[in-house]
């Protein structure tokens, strides 16, 4: 639980997951949408990774990137227990 808060606690990951709930998307096409270096771009993505929050698939010479609801209807479903 830890690293899924370390992950959501950054706005630029926060912005890769808006950016993932309307559709997947490459890390290309992720770097597209923010103005710092591609390698910032992996190494945010790679946080994510590790925190379960987003999967990712080969897809020819591309690596699709795809947020994961589990994770989060997990995370919800146990901050929803704490106002019980």
């Amino acid at each position: 639980m830890n690293s899924i808060f370390k992950a959501l606690n950054d706005e630029t990951r926060r912005s890769i997951i808006e950016l993932l709930k309307d559709k997947d998307m490459n890390a290309g096409d992720i770097a597209g949408e923010f103005n710092i270096s591609k390698p910032s771009i992996s190494h945010h993505l790679d946080i994510l990774k590790r925190a379960d929050l987003i999967t990712s698939e080969k897809k020819g010479q591309f690596v699709e990137y795809s947020l994961n609801t589990t994770i989060l209807e997990d995370l919800l479903s146990w901050i929803i227990t704490l106002k019980k």
